[in-house]
């Protein structure tokens, strides 16, 4: 484990993982927006490398990604915004989530390179299988980076096997099938496997998808080590672009529920 996420879940108490993708609505206001979030209170933050085709996004993400391209962000934009937060913050880890054909493009070994010189922790890679991920593994490894895992309700016993083998920093447990922002986490289905993810890893199990208010933070952390919430988020963004006072305040507001949800 890098030792940021390592030092997050040294205590007990339950972790709220936020996610906003990074540049949305534009490079100023998303950095002030991540400061927000971490003023408030979140344990991990996920920022999101927008990409012009995220399959496993929701429309609200989706938007947000066509936002943030829309006003020039690329992969130098998201390394700033990184910068800008390991600056001012030193122990909050941080976690680039996306799609490979992004860093394929820059280069695995460019980009391990980059993200460790500026200070992010973690990597979650939604439409890379542990079979094809050996190459980005090995660059991450040598330099103490966590390659989170995706677990999802339609994982066999035998696959969690080989997704928990090389997983580091946390497992991710998707908590429906289907796209972000959609339908509701399945607290009952939850309850069922995280016990059996457990026989195969002694790494903490976040939950994230479909996890839209304080009250399903609540439920989730009763049975997982955390919850990540992302949509409902980028949903305030959404409908605030035209007052961003009002934005920030929405943001803080929630955010704060939200960790009243971790220790309810």
């Amino acid at each position: 484990m890098s030792s940021r996420i390592k030092e997050v879940f040294k205590n007990s108490s339950k972790k709220l993982v936020t996610f906003v993708t990074g540049g949305d609505p534009d490079y100023k206001t998303s950095k002030e927006i991540l400061d927000k979030i971490i003023e408030k209170g979140a344990s991990i933050i996920e920022i999101g490398m927008p990409f012009s085709d995220p399959m496993a996004d929701g429309p609200t993400i989706q938007l947000a990604s066509k936002r943030a391209i829309d006003n020039d962000t690329n992969l130098e934009t998201i390394f700033k915004i990184c910068n800008h937060i390991r600056e001012k913050n030193l122990s909050i880890p941080i976690v680039l989530m996306g799609y490979y054909n992004v860093i394929l493009h820059y280069g695995i070994k460019n980009f391990v390179d980059k993200i460790n010189s500026i200070g992010v922790d973690g990597l979650i890679i939604v439409d890379l299988q542990p079979e094809e991920d050996q190459e980005l593994y090995d660059n991450l490894k040598s330099k103490k980076i966590d390659l989170i895992r995706l677990i999802t309700p339609n994982t066999t016993s035998k696959r969690l096997s080989t997704i928990t083998n090389q997983a580091s920093g946390f497992l991710y447990y998707v908590t429906i099938t289907g796209i972000t922002g959609q339908k509701s986490a399945d607290i009952k289905e939850l309850k069922k496997i995280i016990p059996n993810i457990r026989k195969y890893s002694q790494l903490p199990i976040i939950a994230g998808f479909g996890i839209k208010d304080k009250k399903d933070v609540s439920e989730i952390c009763k049975t997982a080590d955390g919850a990540v919430v992302g949509s409902s988020i980028v949903k305030i963004i959404e409908n605030n672009l035209n007052n961003k006072k009002q934005m920030m305040n929405e943001i803080g507001f929630f955010i704060e529920e939200l960790k009243k949800g971790t220790k309810e």
